[in-house]
């Protein structure tokens, strides 16, 4: 017994502080405001720890790989791993909306957003790979910057041979040092994420029960059929029986703070604590995870495809066109490649999808709703389809598993 509570006493706290917020936030939504500050307190602890980690996890492990010779290797079936998960999600969810239509959603029109027109979209291109002062890398909004600039700077470390020895001893110190300050940060996660769920529980869960009951309830059951049917498949096809165990043992603490957060950054560090219990090689992890947060998202692969229905079936028009399905296809992958990982991240690629289907106004509140209710299975499905690439990218790169060790939070 006492073994049990040793090893799932983070869990249990967690769920715990999620439950109590769920009820505050049904049965005592006006005491939420009260708590709300103590969930961004926490948000914003673990978003300024998290930066440097991501930075210094992705430029210590490529920096580290030039006497094993597998930066390539790890690189490419990345690559080929995140495309093809984001591919099979988007073919499943077309599937799932084939066989089980829905009704359109009622007219919206009169509601009107701003889209950002006066911004072209070679400006959005360039601010999503680069920003105009180094200060500004390390912000969680330009996390797609500061991945790039981290692979850059660890390559260089890599090229510089023996002078750069001790720049990558100090990415190595720093990784270890950024490590330790989550561990501090995360034993409020129980508080933090418990006063946050009591937020989003009163203030979105009502909009669940509205017009948008059914596509929402398609997604939330396609959703839930994906997570379970096909990451066992991916963890089957990297480990075995065994990784299939390992992986669903050690994918609870992640799902539960990916839904209490709505935040694959957030999610972050308990997929790297995940990770290391199954045996996931520090080479492979360290580079996947956090590349993964922000470039491999399968929840937002499948909200897409949903919302894209959506809209076709607002303006009466034929989704399951050859033609319209290539497209959803493409803007799909381009979505979740670019969306962020925050909190309802992911409006610029709805922008592009109004743009390319050149949609009436009326779609884009229907869009954005969706977008917005769907977060919190979405998030789940981006954030911890990052563990199962890593054990994927762990096998077809050729690397090993290692004996589980422990990255507690």
């Amino acid at each position: 017994m006492k073994d049990v509570l040793k090893n799932y006493s983070g869990i249990i706290l967690l769920l715990t502080g999620i439950i109590a917020g769920s009820f505050i936030g049904i049965f005592f939504p006006a005491a939420v405001i009260y708590l709300k500050p103590l969930g961004d307190i926490f948000l914003n602890l673990l978003f300024v720890s998290v930066v440097p980690l991501v930075f210094f996890a992705v430029s210590n492990s490529i920096s580290s790989l030039e006497q094993q010779s597998k930066f390539g290797k790890i690189i490419f079936s990345m690559i080929f791993t995140f495309l093809l998960f984001i591919i099979i999600a988007a073919l499943f969810t077309i599937a799932a909306v084939y066989f089980f239509p829905t009704e359109a959603l009622p007219s919206t029109s009169g509601e009107t957003i701003d889209t950002g027109a006066e911004t072209s979209w070679g400006d959005r291109i360039v601010s999503f790979f680069t920003v105009g002062e180094f200060t500004e890398l390390f912000s969680r909004k330009n996390m797609l910057a500061l991945l790039i600039f981290a692979f850059l700077t660890g390559t260089a470390v890599r090229k510089t041979g023996d002078s750069g020895a001790p720049f990558r001893q100090f990415l190595a110190s720093g990784y270890e040092v950024m490590k330790e300050l989550l561990l501090i940060v995360m034993k409020a996660a129980p508080i933090g994420l418990g006063a946050y769920f009591a937020y989003q529980v009163a203030t979105v869960g009502p909009q669940l029960f509205g017009f948008y009951a059914k596509p929402l309830g398609l997604y939330y059951i396609a959703g839930t059929v994906y997570f379970l049917l096909f990451f066992t498949i991916y963890a089957f096809m990297a480990k075995g029986k065994d990784g299939v165990r390992k992986f669903w043992k050690n994918n609870i603490y992640p799902s539960l703070t990916a839904i209490s957060t709505c935040s694959s950054f957030a999610t972050m560090p308990a997929n790297l604590q995940a990770a290391a219990k199954i045996g996931v090689p520090d080479a492979v992890a360290n580079i996947v995870i956090p590349i993964g947060s922000t470039l491999h998202k399968n929840g937002s692969s499948m909200s897409s495809i949903i919302k894209i229905y959506v809209a076709f079936l607002i303006i009466g028009e034929n989704f399951f066109d050859p033609m319209n399905l290539l497209l959803a296809i493409g803007i799909t992958v381009f979505v979740s490649i670019v969306a962020g990982g925050i909190p309802n991240g992911g409006y610029i690629g709805e922008m592009l999808m109004i743009s390319v289907y050149q949609l009436p106004v009326e779609a884009i509140p229907a869009v954005m709703i969706i977008g917005t209710l769907v977060d919190p299975l979405a998030t789940v499905l981006n954030s911890t389809g990052d563990t199962v690439a890593a054990m994927f990218v762990t096998k077809i790169s050729g690397e090993k598993f290692e004996e589980p060790k422990e990255f507690s939070v």
